[in-house]
């Protein structure tokens, strides 16, 4: 009989086939997200950020919601919060349409977003300060959430004296003393170093389930597949352009749980697999357009994978999980590189496995000036926005463009932003291939090798 340690993957399935429907803690409906919209009018019609998307919040969990950059994780958590309406579809809270900012739902940010000029007792009693709350209420339920969150004797404090950590919780205290019934958590620990970020994880867990803190459910949006595991009850994954719940992920491990368990791992490695496997469906079945919005990576970054994914002992394949933690590269920054290798045809994702093509193989033997040349080839291949601008530069007299000619028409398909780094990808990798020149004070390319 095989134990969990040789057969992880069974053992996961043994357990969600254990687990019960619902937690025992598990009460009434908090939140429902029904067939919710979020778009923008272009000029090919709407752009979707976020697309039929469906979800419900319970009390006495801790939800995570997982995905990539461009799925709407950030405007979903803000729609969720009633700080932006949806463009379809509709939002209960607590069994009423939502309409606004919501009392009751409180938010910590991933940028602390605190107020300088005040200490941290001044930071924490601010919010209730806006709801009206007198000065004797104030300072009492200020300093309780402060000595609740660890902080007691940094009272007087300003932001400027603590470490990320402690402004993060001050973050956290400032959202627990309005007593909320939904909190409501934007990647809280990724703007903290490793040893920070486990800590106070691990300290609001603890206040979790002793049943310490004042809240009756927790959504955190976040991008480290790990975190969410460790942290979470269950975990929603969005899809991206546009952003949709494409899986929901019951976390059957009882707290507190134990990274290195191979049940633990395994079910890390199948999340992992769920993502790159819709994102590989959805590429082969479009393929890469004129308008489809490219990851900002540095050719130094593709390099690099090749290079060590072509070595031992990974000899042109890897697990991604594996090589995520080997490099230190948490699933959005391991992602965009590998995305970008399958654009260019480097690289193919299957499974939650990174797989390097025969050219690839090529390309991490040669020397400086073949990789340009063998780089260029396969980006004027296979990035048609490349292969645009070179075409436009060809054909004009000057064999000068201003960006603003390509910019506008990324954007009859991409949002503002997204055209914007889409064309910044571009203009770098062009750059390493020598396809074009590019002046970044002029904004005009140029076939020259020096824009002036």
């Amino acid at each position: 009989m095989q134990t969990a340690m040789q057969n992880p993957k069974a053992a996961v399935t043994a357990a969600l086939a254990q687990t019960p429907p619902m937690p025992a803690r598990l009460g009434e409906e908090i939140l429902c997200v029904k067939n919710v919209q979020r778009g923008f009018q272009k000029t090919q019609g709407e752009l979707l950020v976020l697309d039929d998307v469906n979800l419900a919040l319970r009390e006495g969990e801790i939800v995570g919601m997982l995905g990539r950059s461009g799925s709407g994780k950030s405007t979903l958590l803000r729609i969720i919060a009633g700080l932006i309406e949806p463009t379809g579809g509709e939002v209960t809270y607590l069994g009423k349409p939502l309409e606004g900012p919501a009392k009751g739902v409180a938010m910590v940010f991933q940028t602390f977003a605190l107020f300088p000029w005040l200490t941290v007792l001044q930071n924490v009693e601010a919010g209730l300060e806006a709801q009206g709350v007198g000065a004797s209420e104030r300072r009492k339920r200020a300093l309780a959430a402060i000595d609740l969150i660890g902080l007691d004797g940094f009272e007087n404090a300003y932001p400027r004296e603590l470490s990320g950590g402690m402004r993060q919780r001050v973050g956290f205290a400032r959202a627990l003393v309005v007593d909320p019934t939904l909190l409501l958590m934007d990647e809280p620990f990724s703007a903290l170093d490793v040893l920070t970020a486990e800590t106070l994880r691990t300290d609001l867990l603890d206040l979790w389930t002793q049943g310490r803190m004042p809240i009756k459910s927790v959504l955190i949006v976040t991008h480290n597949i790990e975190e969410a595991v460790f942290m979470c009850d269950r975990i929603l994954v969005l899809s991206s352009n546009p952003g949709r719940v494409i899986a929901e992920i019951k976390v059957p491990f009882k707290h507190p749980r134990n990274r290195l368990d191979p049940v633990f791992r395994q079910l890390v490695d199948d999340i992992y697999a769920k993502m790159t496997a819709r994102q590989t469906d959805e590429a082969a079945k479009k393929g890469l357009q004129l308008g489809s919005r490219l990851p900002q990576v540095s050719t130094n970054l593709m390099a690099g994978l090749i290079e060590t994914l072509a070595a031992a002992p990974y000899h042109g394949r890897a697990d991604m999980p594996e090589i995520g933690r080997s490099l230190q590269l948490e699933v959005d920054d391991l992602f965009p590189i590998a995305e970008a290798l399958q654009h260019l045809d480097f690289a193919e994702i299957r499974e939650g496995d990174i797989f390097l093509t025969p050219q690839a193989r090529v390309f991490a033997e040669l020397g400086t000036q073949e990789r340009k040349m063998m780089f260029a080839e396969h980006l004027l291949q296979h990035v048609p926005l490349a292969a645009r601008i070179t075409k436009v530069l060809n054909e004009r007299p000057g064999h000068r463009a201003p960006r603003v000619r390509f910019e506008q028409e990324l954007e009859d398909f991409l949002s503002d932003n997204a055209a914007e780094e889409t064309l910044d990808a571009v203009i770098n990798w062009g750059r390493y291939g020598e396809i074009f020149s590019y002046n970044d004070k002029t904004e005009i390319f140029s076939l020259a090798d020096v824009e002036s």
